[in-house]
């Protein structure tokens, strides 16, 4: 079987910057930080000195059944709303839907953390047989690291095959890769990928504890974090999630559906080293493999999205990476300024921003950015909002444990 092309026909975002493509597009335009305080917990004054987290501050209807809800955690049910938005803007028929031919790559850094904590408090806390015993069956449904995959599969009778990658910041981006090649590949018509995170002070406490997370700005949470700016000091834990519907080209153009681009190349690979140090080597490489698989130049790309998270070493190996494989010619974004770090859900958040640029032909600024690091400035910022065709952009993520994801996205013209 030869190569397939792969489209995506839909996209939907719960973020810190808007639920929905109006309000987040709005949100890009005029610079609205989605970075707040901090929620007062059990956790905060006694270890977290950040105090400042990317948060959802949209209502969000949920309309399940109580069949599907009894096994959510907020992370799920984060994951079934855009699942559920993504199905319904697509188009595709039920009976394709339930028909084998559609499959799922969808996942989150640890299922639901807040879930978790409550099965341990349990757990630690019981002194008799009945307090055990509080813990219930669906608990582990609710906490288990593949639960918005499964929750999907359950709630809208999806049987194709499901991948649920657990790579903590390359979660998404690689659901959105490993659905591409299953598309391209012909092992299925169509893939729903994407991933999400919920709020949860405890990964604010992980990234706190190795001085990773932003503190200077406390008392200013939207001038925090700032991507490749002197002053940066630590990224900005956040919460979200976002699904994109993957098809086969001719599949989507037949029934009519919209498309909203192209996925042209997809690379993943390891730093074989260091599970926490970024590598310049390694990111450079991803790179230079994701051009390779989309079989195009460097000069072709107009904008990247960078992973930008605003760590002191981790933007300066970035930015150096993007000018040996890119020079200073393609813009560059740190859409993490806007909201945070939405962990899992970074990489599909960002390619449907991404979209949205393309869509509108404009590139966001990164907010923050007001003192460029020298050490940062060999490529080619964007410091204020900018009319400008997109044609065609390159989305990378990067993460814990030397994982490293560059995805190619083209608009059809």
């Amino acid at each position: 079987m030869t190569d397939r092309r792969v489209v995506i026909t839909a996209c939907s975002a719960i973020s810190p910057i808007g639920h929905g493509r109006d309000k987040i597009v709005e949100s890009l335009q005029k610079g609205v930080s989605g970075v707040k305080t901090l929620r007062e917990d059990e956790l905060i004054g006694r270890f977290i000195h950040s105090r400042v987290y990317g948060t959802v501050s949209d209502p969000i209807e949920y309309d399940f059944k109580r069949q599907h809800r009894k096994t959510m955690g907020p992370v799920a049910y984060y994951a079934c709303q855009v699942a559920e938005e993504v199905l319904e803007q697509s188009g595709l028929p039920n009976e394709f839907v339930t028909g084998g031919r559609l499959g799922i790559a969808f996942g989150s850094i640890h299922g639901s953390p807040t879930v978790q904590r409550d099965i341990y408090k349990i757990f630690l806390g019981a002194k008799d047989k009945e307090t055990y015993q509080k813990i219930g069956a669906v608990d582990y449904l609710k906490s288990m690291v593949h639960t918005t995959a499964v929750n999907i599969s359950k709630m809208f009778g999806i049987t194709g095959r499901i991948i649920s990658s657990g790579t903590a910041c390359t979660t998404s981006s690689q659901s959105i890769g490993f659905g591409y090649e299953a598309v391209k590949y012909g092992l299925q018509d169509a893939m729903l990928c994407g991933g999400a995170d919920e709020y949860d002070t405890i990964t604010v406490a992980v990234f706190d504890n190795l001085l990773a997370c932003s503190t200077a700005f406390n008392d200013q949470p939207e001038k925090t974090p700032r991507p490749f700016d002197r002053a940066r000091d630590g990224l900005v834990v956040a919460e979200g999630a976002g699904a994109v519907m993957l098809e086969e080209y001719e599949f989507a153009k037949k029934r009519g559906a919209p498309i909203l681009g192209e996925v042209i190349g997809f690379a993943c690979n390891s730093n074989g080293g260091d599970l926490i140090l970024p590598n310049l080597e390694g990111i450079t490489k991803t790179l230079q493999l994701g051009l390779e698989n989309a079989e195009i130049s460097a000069s072709e790309v107009d904008l990247i999205s960078a992973h930008a998270t605003a760590t002191k070493m981790g933007d300066i190996i970035e930015a150096q990476a993007i000018g040996t494989v890119f020079g200073s010619n393609p813009h560059v974004v740190a859409l993490k300024s806007y909201m945070g770090h939405t962990m899992a859900a970074c990489g599909v958040i960002e390619t449907i921003l991404t979209l949205y640029m393309m869509q509108e032909n404009f590139i966001a600024p990164t907010i923050n950015l007001e003192d460029i690091d020298e050490r940062c400035a060999m490529v080619r910022h964007v410091q204020k909002l900018i009319e400008h065709p997109v044609t065609t952009a390159a989305i990378q993520n990067f993460a814990f444990g030397g994982v490293n994801t560059s995805l190619l996205i083209r608009k059809l013209t």
